[in-house]
């Protein structure tokens, strides 16, 4: 982890509200992994003084990509950053996604901007020849992305829409209840990214199944390294742990829901 000044290379809008931006740095493209985050400074300026923490979405031979939603000052001010302007960039941070030892099949479920983080890992677990079964929600489908990204990838892909418009009706979670009738779940791990009532819907799914799964939270992390102490996530057999620092990625089953 270090700070890195990278070059924008592309930042723009993908969908409504939804940024994609991409920075030019061979060291954050050979150290990042699936799952981990970068803390950026949105301005060119000291306003707003916190950085955002956005997850890795991809990486190529001398570049990241980043995903993210304009919801505040902060990402309003990232929005407007142009191509050949200079970001601040500390990372990578955080612990990424772990593989298991005979899972054949990935089942990854995404809310929202959840897609990012899970994005990555999905190239990663293809080109070793993994079967990746992506599940994709949103509350309508102007928020859903990345669904022709991960086609194209090799993935298969299955979409909810709470209100019905794209794909089936309902929550991700119920398309994975239907998901998992169609595979062998001896073979299947379950990586999930998105909202935190998702991720609690999502582990109990796992755990009723008997299968391993990996949750990445997503929560407020000021720092990045687990000094502010604003990220904590109560863990079943007592304490808390930061989400910033111990994760953002943690086995499902370790979190107290």
């Amino acid at each position: 982890m270090k700070k890195v000044i990278a070059k924008i290379a592309e930042n723009r809008e993908i969908a409504r509200r939804f940024y994609r931006i991409r920075v030019e740095s061979a060291y954050l493209a050979k150290n990042a992994k699936a799952g981990q985050f970068f803390e950026v400074k949105c301005s060119g300026t000291d306003y707003p003084l916190l950085r955002r923490p956005l997850g890795l979405h991809n990486v190529s031979k001398n570049s990241i990509e980043m995903l993210y939603e304009v919801i505040g000052n902060g990402t309003n001010a990232l929005s407007r950053r142009k191509p050949g302007e200079e970001l601040d960039v500390i990372g990578p941070l955080g612990n990424g996604f772990t593989e298991t030892d005979g899972k054949k099949i990935a089942i990854m479920v995404a809310g929202g901007v959840g897609v990012a983080p899970l994005f990555a890992l999905a190239q990663k677990l293809v080109k070793k020849g993994r079967a990746v079964h992506v599940i994709i929600g949103a509350k309508n489908k102007e928020g859903l992305l990345c669904e022709k990204e991960f086609k194209r990838s090799g993935c298969s892909v299955t979409i909810a829409t709470e209100d019905g418009s794209k794909g089936r009706k309902g929550y991700a979670t119920d398309a994975l209840a239907g998901a998992l009738k169609d595979v062998e779940c001896k073979k299947a791990m379950i990586y999930a990214c998105g909202p935190h009532p998702m991720l609690k819907a999502v582990a109990h799914i796992a755990s009723i199944m008997g299968l391993p799964c990996q949750v990445s939270m997503e929560e407020k992390m000021a720092c990045g390294v687990g000094v502010c102490m604003g990220c904590p996530v109560k863990m079943k057999r007592g304490g808390y742990k930061m989400v910033c620092k111990d994760g953002p990625v943690f086995d499902a089953k370790e979190i107290s829901w």
